[in-house]
């Protein structure tokens, strides 16, 4: 028991780590005058026309996201999880303001006339996926929804750029940053209910 408590603290730590630090790292690839980096030039703004990469945008756009925290957040009221269903709904809200109010003007990076890094729909729906995972027990579903949201992040990031709504330095910063804040939060959350009922 005291060794799988190690074990996942050792994982929680290493991955919030790894994403704060990716975070912080792809900043210093941005070029002084702005613009794109050349990690951005490795997807062209044309790889897909303008109507695919409406469609390939969609899993980031907040009807959906939003959709998808609510119909976590009945998995757990559904099973009487009250704690979980509260920790979901709560978590990626938390995210998406920790980057909107203190991330995006970190970093300052601008795109036309918003602040870009790390992107907010990149935040918000890696928020999500991430709390959900944390959460939810069963590990086919863990899996399931990692590799549903890398093929969403592999989709959105050439939506994106074709769009002009976000560089894809801006996309990876915005998972990782999403990535690292669930997952701390999702932690807090386990160490609080631990201690309401002690």
């Amino acid at each position: 028991m005291i060794d799988r408590v190690r074990g996942a603290t050792v994982v929680r730590v290493t991955a919030i780590g790894a994403g704060a630090v990716l975070t912080a790292a792809i900043p210093l690839t941005f070029p002084a005058h702005g613009g794109a980096s050349e990690l951005d030039a490795m997807v062209s703004e044309d790889t897909v026309s303008p109507g695919l990469a409406q469609v390939l945008v969609a899993p980031s756009n907040a009807p959906v996201v939003v959709a998808l925290l609510l119909a976590a957040c009945a998995w757990f009221a559904l099973r009487r999880q009250w704690w979980q269903a509260v920790t979901m709904l709560v978590v990626p809200e938390i995210a998406l303001a920790v980057n909107t109010w203190l991330l995006k003007p970190l970093w300052d990076r601008r795109l036309d006339d918003h602040l870009a890094y790390p992107s907010g729909h990149t935040v918000h729906m890696v928020a999500v996926a991430t709390t959900f995972a944390c959460l939810v027990t069963d590990r086919r579903a863990r899996i399931v929804v990692a590799a549903l949201t890398v093929l969403a992040l592999v989709a959105i990031t050439p939506g994106m750029a074709e769009l002009g709504y976000h560089h894809p330095t801006d996309i990876l910063g915005g998972a990782a940053a999403a990535a690292a804040m669930a997952i701390g939060l999702c932690w807090l959350s386990d160490a609080l209910r631990a201690r309401n009922r002690a």
